[in-house]
């Protein structure tokens, strides 16, 4: 059996913060990153791509309220929302793969599925919503959707008197498609699956799928995936080559390998950022104390050459 790789876009891999969000822009992005997987490919890996979604899916949110605004029509709740951003960016993903392959001559299929991921609907995050999404609005017009909608929202550091909708960022569970994944990538399928995290749900009383107005983080759904698939690596791709101690500091310094000891320890320390690097290491960690033999953080020009990256191990 080939060896299985999941591997996790970072959102730069698809739409860069200095840049407008053009589909051109998009389809380079993703074209370039893409082409960094060939190597895994040629190497006989199986293959499962997740990939990030927050600037497409805030796009989608204000395109919401735009509709709403001027024409009246029904918002979407965020899980339709999550789900729409799977569907473009898998479908783009999907198309920039198969010219690659074609190019190369590999003949290989690639498959995108719409995943729905479960949690837990008394997961504490429920009580506590941190995650931001959507545009910013003032403290006036903040007010008034709290009143309607009853959304939460917290302070903007970008704009004075701003507010953005915070929803919550539960723990991911189980990915709903799993077995059909599994079939797939067991016949050398490329799957790209959990886009965004997967679209949140949860199951009530009478064992019935229910939506979930939250976000899922997309390293850890793809930690649960690889787990779940028994996959041999996991591979998140940012934009950096490594983790870094004190980074971008002049005692900044690289981490070439960590295990689950040096990783609590620095955890318990609060040396990674909530907001960057921390969700990506305990993904990481969640992934090899569950069955994985290694995972990576690295750069996506990077992945080629295994000099670069910081591996992540059990011991």
């Amino acid at each position: 059996m080939n060896k299985l790789a999941v591997v996790a876009l970072g959102g730069n891999a698809i739409l860069r913060g200095d840049q407008e969000g053009t589909i051109e822009q998009q389809e380079q992005n993703s074209r370039d990153t893409l082409s960094n997987l060939i190597y895994l490919i040629e190497e006989g890996y199986d293959i499962i791509i997740s990939h990030g979604n927050g600037p497409q899916v805030g796009n989608i949110l204000m395109r919401n309220d735009a509709g709403e605004e001027m024409y009246n029509i029904a918002q979407m709740p965020l899980d339709v929302c999550v789900a729409d951003s799977q569907g473009g960016i898998g479908y783009m993903l999907e198309k920039e793969l198969r010219n690659l392959l074609k190019d190369k001559g590999i003949d290989k299929e690639v498959i995108t599925i719409v995943t729905q991921v479960v949690v837990d609907k008394n997961d504490p995050a429920f009580q506590n919503p941190t995650k931001r999404v959507g545009k910013i609005y003032n403290g006036k017009q903040a007010e008034k959707l709290k009143k309607d909608k009853g959304w939460e929202f917290k302070s903007s550091p970008k704009m004075e008197d701003g507010w953005r909708r915070v929803v919550p960022s539960p723990k991911p569970i189980r990915v709903l498609n799993e077995k059909v994944i599994e079939q797939l990538v067991r016949q050398g399928i490329i799957v790209i699956t959990v886009g965004g995290g997967g679209v949140p749900v949860y199951i009530d009383e009478n064992n019935h799928i229910r939506p979930s107005e939250a976000v899922i983080d997309k390293d850890l759904a793809s930690a649960v995936i690889g787990a779940k698939l028994k996959a041999d690596e996991l591979y998140i791709l940012t934009d950096v080559p490594y983790v870094y101690l004190n980074y971008n500091t002049p005692e900044q310094q690289k981490l070439e390998l960590l295990n689950k000891e040096e990783i609590e320890k620095y955890i318990a320390d609060g040396v990674f950022g909530e907001g960057n690097m921390s969700p990506k290491i305990k993904a990481c960690l969640s992934f090899v104390e569950n069955g994985g033999k290694k995972a990576v953080i690295t750069e996506a020009t990077k992945l080629s050459d295994k000099k670069y990256g910081t591996k992540i191990v059990l011991k």
